[in-house]
């Protein structure tokens, strides 16, 4: 549902496009492979900045920047990854709909409460929506013989407006009024399970290099032009 494509910052601003496509849910190892594929080691090229993002669920996009947490947006695309169909068009819904959309941080929230909304999929229109209340929801008694003088449309349109409810792709969303509970409040607030940022672990890091070579001269001998003279006893 959410690819993120990171980019080596460090060699963006020498000119020179580092990157490639995340697929989120992801693994410590895996993010650390993509960091060693562009370059990006943790010493020298530390930073990341995300250009471009890949999901079906329209929006969303809208609502993520450059320099999201790579963890952040792997909390948010499990969370995604583990609904139902029903749920994911929900969400997909509620994104359109435009409420506690603002931050990823949001997002996570917003993932979390979608029993705050009511979504009735195959609503296109004012019409479909008067129809719909008044026939399967049962908000107007109607006798059968006046049922062809009903002005649906008119109902519907009364009815959106009074409860403030959008039309978005693939249906009609309304906030049913439940609390919103705000269950993620911030990084902090982040499961472990879900921290997956980790710079590459080299076999042999550039800091280990530099510290065998140091250590290497500490130990090594004076050499014997430097060597004081030893003192003899002229005896």
């Amino acid at each position: 549902m959410l690819e993120a494509y990171v980019t080596n910052l460090g060699r963006y601003n020498e000119g020179r496009l580092d990157g490639e496509f995340l697929k989120l849910p992801a693994t410590t190892e895996e993010v650390q492979a993509l960091l060693r594929r562009i370059h990006v080691d943790g010493i020298r090229y530390e930073e990341i900045f995300i250009t471009d993002y890949e999901t079906d669920i329209p929006g969303l996009t809208d609502s993520l920047g450059e320099y999201e947490s790579i963890d952040e947006l792997n909390y948010l695309a499990s969370l995604l990854d583990d609904m139902e169909k029903w749920e994911a068009e929900k969400f997909a819904s509620a994104v359109e709909f435009g409420e506690h959309t603002g931050s990823v941080r949001e997002l996570i929230n917003l993932a979390q409460n979608l029993d705050c909304f009511e979504f009735y999929p195959g609503i296109e229109g004012e019409e479909d929506l008067g129809r719909f209340y008044i026939e399967e929801m049962c908000t107007l008694e109607v006798p059968e013989h006046l049922e062809n003088y009903i002005d649906y449309e008119a109902y519907g349109r009364d009815m959106n407006l009074d409860e403030g409810g959008r039309f978005v792709n693939g249906g009609y969303i309304v906030n049913n009024g439940d609390s919103f509970i705000e269950h993620y409040s911030g990084r902090d607030d982040l499961p472990d399970e879900y921290k997956i940022f980790a710079y590459p672990t080299p076999e042999k890091s550039i800091r280990d290099t530099l510290k065998k070579y140091q250590q290497m001269i500490d130990t090594a001998p004076v050499p014997s032009k430097d060597r004081p003279t030893p003192a003899f006893d002229e005896r």
